[in-house]
C-alpha cells in the first residue's frame, strides 16, 4: 500500500489494520514486532499519533493473546485460508473487536475494505463473515474454551511447564503479571534532580506518579516526547528492575569500569549518575552503539564507546584491568515479555541453551581482564535457569579464583527478581575475583 493511498480519506478508514496486517505477517514470520512495528509505521510519517498509538495498541494487545486469537479462527472458519496476509488481516480483526475501544461495526466493514487493498476481493465475504459471526458467539469463545496454555495463559506449554517446575509456587503470579500492560518508569538523574523535586513537578503538571525506589518513578503511560525532563536530562526511560543493576555493582568515584553489551545505554547511564568512573561500553553492534551515544549526550556524560565482541577483549581491551564489570548477557528477554510479547511465539526451548552458550562465552571473556578483588555483576532479564542460575554455577565450578558475593538482605530471591506490577523480571549475581 502507498503511503498517498493512507492519507487519502478512504485510506484513513483502511490504515490500522492494514499497517498491523503487515506487521502481524513480518512478526510471524519471525521477525522482532518492536523493528516490524517501527519500520511499518515510519513508512507512513503523515499518521496522527493517535493512529500510531492504535497500530500500536491492536499489534501488541494481540501479540499478547495469540494462541487465543488462532483458537478463535480456527473455530469460526469453516475452511483453510491459503493467502497469509488475509489470515492476518483476521486476526486484526478479532484483537480489534476483542482488545480495543473500535466500534464493532467499524472493525467489520473496514475490514470487508481491507480486503481488496490485500488484492483478495473474493474474500469479502469470508471476512464478513467470520468477523460477524465472532460478535454473534463472542459469549461462547473466551478463553474458557479451550484448555491449552496457549488459549487460557497467552504462553505456549513448554513455558508454562518450565515457569511451573523452576517457580511452583510462584509460576501463576508471574504469568498473570506478564500478561499486563508494562508500566512507564522512570530514573530520576540525582545528578540533576532528586526524586521529591520531581514528583513535585509532576504534581504541578498534574500528571500522576509514585515512587518506586531510590530513583525510580512510575507515571501514566505517555509518549517520550510528553515526559517532563527526559529532553533535559534530568530522567530517563528505565524499568525498576533494571534500575538495580548499577547498585548491586557498587561502583566508586575513580574506578575503571566495563559495561560489556552496553547498547542501548540505560545501565550505562545509570553508572555514571551514580559515580564519577572511568566507563568503557562495548557492544557488538556499532549501530545500537549510536543509541548509547544519544542517551549519554542527551544526560551530559561521558564515556568511550567501543564496538567489539565482549567475548574477544584481545580485539579491542587496551590492557588495563577494571576494578567494575557490568555484563548484561544477552538472553532469552523470558522476564520482559510484557514490553516484547512477540518473544512468547517466537522462542523455542533449544533457544536457551543456544543462549547460555553465548553467555558462558561473554563471561569468560570479560572475566579476563578484572583485576584482583574486582566485582563483576552478571545480569539477564532471563527468568530461566539454564541461562541464570546455571551459567553461574557452571563458571564458578571451572574459575577457582571467582566467588559469589550474597545479595543484600531481603533485596532478592537468590539473585532474582520476578516481575509484578511495577516492575519486569531479572536475574542478578555479583561474582568477586579473588
Amino acid at each position: 500500500m502507498h503511503a498517498s493511498e493512507l492519507t487519502s480519506p478512504g485510506g484513513r478508514l483502511l490504515e490500522i489494520q492494514l499497517l498491523a496486517t503487515e506487521v502481524y505477517g513480518r512478526v510471524l514470520a519471525g521477525k522482532n514486532l518492536t523493528t516490524a512495528l517501527g519500520e511499518a509505521i515510519k513508512r507512513y510519517p503523515a499518521l496522527t499519533p493517535q493512529q500510531r498509538s492504535a497500530v500500536r495498541e491492536v499489534c501488541y494487545e494481540g501479540f499478547r493473546s495469540l494462541g487465543l486469537l488462532e483458537a478463535q479462527l480456527g473455530d469460526l472458519l469453516v475452511t483453510s485460508i491459503k493467502h497469509p496476509p488475509l489470515r492476518h488481516l483476521l486476526l486484526v480483526g478479532l484483537a480489534q473487536l476483542q482488545f480495543t475501544r473500535a466500534k464493532p461495526y467499524a472493525v467489520v466493514d473496514h475490514a470487508v475494505q481491507a480486503v481488496d487493498q490485500l488484492g483478495q476481493p473474493a474474500a469479502r465475504g469470508l471476512v464478513n463473515a467470520v468477523l460477524r459471526s465472532f460478535l454473534r458467539r463472542r459469549g461462547e469463545l473466551g478463553p474458557e474454551r479451550w484448555s491449552s496454555p496457549e488459549c487460557r495463559l497467552g504462553f505456549p506449554a513448554w513455558w508454562v511447564e518450565k515457569l511451573q517446575a523452576q517457580y511452583p509456587l510462584d509460576w501463576q503470579r508471574v504469568v498473570a503479571a506478564q500478561n499486563l500492560p508494562p508500566p512507564l518508569t522512570l530514573r530520576v538523574n540525582r545528578r540533576r534532580t532528586s526524586v521529591g523535586e520531581y514528583l513535585a513537578r509532576l504534581e504541578e503538571l498534574h500528571i500522576s506518579a509514585r515512587a518506586l525506589g531510590a530513583v525510580a518513578v512510575r507515571i501514566e503511560p505517555r509518549p517520550v516526547t510528553e515526559i517532563p525532563g527526559f529532553a533535559e536530562g534530568h530522567v530517563s526511560v528505565q524499568d525498576a528492575g533494571a534500575q538495580w543493576a548499577a547498585y548491586l555493582l557498587d561502583v566508586h568515584d575513580g574506578q575503571r569500569v566495563l559495561d560489556a553489551c552496553a547498547a542501548p545505554g540505560g545501565k550505562t547511564c545509570h553508572l555514571l549518575e551514580i559515580a564519577d568512573i572511568n566507563l568503557v561500553a562495548v557492544d557488538g553492534d556499532s549501530k545500537r552503539l549510536h543509541r548509547v551515544r544519544q542517551n549519554l549526550d542527551r544526560i551530559q556524560l561521558q564515556a568511550r564507546l567501543v564496538a567489539g565482541d565482549a567475548a574477544d577483549p584481545s580485539a579491542w581491551w587496551d590492557g588495563e584491568r577494571f576494578q567494575r564489570i557490568l555484563l548484561d548477557a544477552p538472553c532469552s528477554a523470558s522476564g520482559v515479555v510484557r514490553r516484547h510479547p512477540d518473544i512468547r511465539w517466537n522462542r523455542r526451548p533449544s533457544d536457551l541453551l543456544r543462549f547460555a552458550e553465548g553467555q558462558r562465552r561473554i563471561l569468560a571473556g570479560v572475566w579476563q581482564v578484572l583485576e584482583s578483588s574486582g566485582k563483576l555483576l552478571y545480569a539477564t532479564c532471563s527468568l530461566f535457569r539454564e541461562e541464570n542460575e546455571a551459567v553461574v554455577e557452571g563458571f564458578l565450578s571451572h574459575h577457582p579464583d571467582a566467588s559469589s558475593v550474597p545479595m543484600p538482605p531481603g533485596a532478592l530471591d537468590g539473585g532474582r527478581l520476578l516481575p509484578d506490577d511495577d516492575r519486569d523480571g531479572f536475574f542478578y549475581a555479583l561474582l568477586e575475583k579473588r
